[in-house]
């Protein structure tokens, strides 16, 4: 990359962790869409895995620093895989990673668009909810254009909607848990009607569970809280982009990203422990109800709204 073009930690973070910070926005609802199959009981399993969330994500953080150092030029899935095991599995690597790039733009859009929809919720943009298709399209053209401008600029961009994410994430957390142990207020449990999606449907029923598949239920959430590691990987693959040096600098951009994550993987599972937060469905996002629980329907919430629905478009921001 030209010399010109290389960025500091500062934007490096902004630049390369926005993707795996966006997908702390939805990896609790994930989580608890998976443990509502079983039941309003099963959600008690939720501070163990996000607990191991945390712990993989440790082990994830220990293993790209590695790969940082031995890869200075770069060391993506392809390049590692490629030198380590063979040819074959270097281009498995590298399909996945394809499909992952697509879902990645489906699933970030969609997340954010959801964002704003449910801050339109009970509004006059109501009726924002049935237009999300084309909003979604005109999110990916904005997107792709701001992504032909190159690294730097890209960066300089959408530094602010990081930064503000994180905050609006710790305002969230901090004032929840305010609110919980100050006032003990939890959300109501709401009527299987208004859920808007139907707990019973997948593989596991409450019999199923009583009779031994708990297990694997709790792994099958724990696998769909994993959405919250998505783009872990992002700087180790955008080492060249760092000043130098390169290694070092991308190294500690690394360690940063992995402990701002684990904060608010915790922090918002914890809390949605505590609160007895219940995903809406299309309804509403799990974040927003949490911030509407937590904050009322004022400025902060859409705050909060604002910087997630940023954060989930700038994870598309990223180089590959």
């Amino acid at each position: 990359m030209a010399h010109h073009e290389r960025i500091n930690n500062k934007t490096a973070l902004a630049v390369f962790s926005s993707d795996a910070l966006s997908s702390v926005a939805y990896s609790t609802e994930a989580i608890l869409l998976v443990l509502l199959a079983a039941g309003s009981v099963a959600t008690g399993y939720l501070p163990p895995i996000v607990i191991g969330l945390a712990v993989l994500l440790t082990i994830l953080t220990l293993s790209y620093r590695q790969t940082i150092h031995a890869y200075p030029s770069g060391g993506g899935a392809y390049i590692v895989a490629k030198d380590n095991l063979g040819t074959m599995p270097g281009l498995v690597a590298g399909a996945a990673l394809l499909v992952d790039y697509v879902l990645t733009v489906a699933v970030s859009i969609s997340a954010g668009v959801a964002a704003i929809t449910s801050a339109a919720h009970g509004t006059r943009f109501e009726f924002l909810q049935n237009h999300r298709v084309p909003i979604c399209l005109l999110m990916i053209a904005f997107i792709a254009t701001i992504n032909l401008r190159g690294v730097r600029e890209s960066g300089a961009i959408f530094a602010g909607p990081t930064y503000l994410f994180i905050l609006a994430m710790l305002l969230l957390i901090v004032g929840g848990f305010y609110k919980y142990f100050t006032t003990g207020s939890v959300m109501p449990t709401p009527a299987p009607e208004a859920l808007h999606y139907d707990v019973s449907v997948g593989t596991f029923t409450p019999s199923s569970i009583a009779s031994g598949a708990l297990i694997w239920l709790l792994l099958r959430a724990f696998a769909a809280g994993c959405t919250a590691l998505t783009g872990v990987e992002a700087i180790s693959n955008g080492v060249p982009a760092f000043k130098q040096p390169e290694s070092d600098n991308a190294a500690k951009t690394l360690t940063w990203m992995a402990v701002i994550m684990t904060i608010l993987i915790l922090g918002t599972g914890f809390l949605a422990y505590k609160i007895h937060t219940h995903p809406m469905g299309e309804a509403e996002t799990l974040v927003s109800a949490m911030t509407r629980h937590t904050f009322g329907g004022g400025a902060v919430y859409f705050f909060v709204q604002a910087t997630t629905a940023a954060i989930l478009e700038e994870g598309l921001v990223r180089q590959h």
